[in-house]
């Protein structure tokens, strides 16, 4: 016989979050927590950054984010600093009162069913329409614009013929073409003596440096212009040079070009780009001019992921999507310039996200590295309500 599933407590309680409360001011782990309350740490995660609420006291001294609400356990409960008069920074605090006040609000209008007949539903659904029909994302319209409703919510209003919009408006409703077929031209094998993905492994296994860049190649129409893109992998922060043709000769020497550039800037890019992994194309050949500085001296370190495997490098291959986005597969790159390429990623890189909690790539790139190094990169600040991401972006 079928064990019936227990349906019982599966909502968070006054109770434990009263417990909640008690060991955040304690400094326990979400998942030391977790087993206290007898819930998945994931659930604990998202309970505190969704009700934790951010005040200002009158010895708040700028507006910035303290760095220690980017890391777990995401508010001050807990931190010794939090009392002190000397912390400049607004506090965020988990309540577990108010908490289960917000609960009990948001559990009493979604069973009120949707409201058609009510001025915050038609608001919410005349932003997300415009937000959908400049080419923005669902998510992205939610937080740039502090709406009141999930995406599965949007999603659900869309597919039932609730909003103006319908599926085929969204820049996932069609399916993606079928991969093309790997370029020819590869890597020899005497570049990637050392330089291999169970290399690379091992390297970061035992390097003082977590950071490293994922590098690719995105293709316009045959034996045209292409992009040769690099992506910070802990922060989704990209940017692209125009490349004439996809040699080994001209990806050496944008490459070049760029180190000169930072280095006018005050940038060295070995020190940005200590460890670079990317595909085995042909145009990543010249293993020297990516390794040496100016003076040909070793700064950074490149790796080769395995043939046919690009999971290996899920970063870059994940934010070529909000690239096509704007850029379609089979547009021609033949009549755009440096700068175009980098008006296109400057609004990539303005979407929020939801895996920063709101933030956009930007964001986070500037407060990991400067304003300055984005700008250097060709990157500039696109405000949220503003992005465009669609091909209207090239038209304007």
């Amino acid at each position: 016989m079928r064990e019936t599933t227990n349906k019982k407590n599966k909502h968070m309680t006054l109770e434990n979050r009263i417990e909640i409360q008690e060991c955040l001011s304690k400094g326990m782990t979400f998942k030391s927590i977790a087993k206290r309350i007898i819930k998945d740490p994931t659930t604990v995660s998202k309970e505190v950054k969704l009700h934790g609420n951010t005040y200002s006291k009158g010895f708040t001294k700028t507006d910035e984010k303290c760095p220690r609400l980017m890391k777990a356990p995401f508010v001050c409960n807990g931190c010794s600093k939090c009392h002190n008069a000397g912390c400049i920074y607004p506090r965020r605090k988990y309540s577990a009162r108010q908490a289960q006040s917000e609960y009990e609000r948001v559990l009493s209008e979604a069973r009120e069913g949707i409201p058609l007949n009510k001025e915050s539903f038609y608001k919410t659904e005349e932003i997300i329409t415009s937000a959908v029909k400049n080419g923005q994302h669902i998510y992205h319209a939610i937080v740039a614009n502090n709406l009141p409703v999930s995406t599965a919510t949007v999603y659900r209003h869309i597919a039932k013929g609730y909003y103006r919009i319908s599926k085929i408006d969204l820049p996932r409703a069609v399916k993606f073409k079928p991969r093309k077929s790997a370029h020819p031209e590869y890597v020899p094998m005497g570049n990637k003596a050392g330089r291999s993905y169970s290399d690379f492994l091992e390297y970061m296994s035992q390097s003082k440096t977590s950071r490293y860049a994922e590098m690719d190649t995105v293709i316009g129409t045959p034996s045209g212009k292409v992009i040769m893109t690099f992506i910070f992998a802990e922060l989704d922060f990209m940017f692209g040079l125009l490349l004439d043709n996809k040699t080994a000769a001209e990806a050496a020497y944008r490459i070049t070009e760029l180190k000169k550039r930072l280095a006018v800037a005050g940038f060295f890019f070995g020190d940005i780009f200590p460890v670079l992994l990317t595909d085995n194309g042909g145009e990543f050949s010249n293993v020297a001019a990516f390794e040496n500085d100016l003076s040909g001296s070793l700064e950074s370190h490149i790796f080769f992921c395995n043939p046919n495997a690009p999971y290996q490098k899920p970063h870059v291959e994940n934010n070529h999507i909000l690239f096509r986005d704007i850029a379609p597969s089979g547009t021609s790159f033949n009549d755009f310039t440096q700068e175009d390429v980098n008006m296109i990623f400057s609004h990539v890189n303005a979407v929020n996200r939801k895996q920063f909690n709101g933030k956009s790539a930007y964001d986070m790139f500037t407060f990991a590295y400067s304003d300055a190094l984005a700008n250097a990169l060709g990157i500039s600040f696109v405000p949220a309500d503003r992005v465009i991401q669609s091909p209207l972006l090239l038209k304007k």
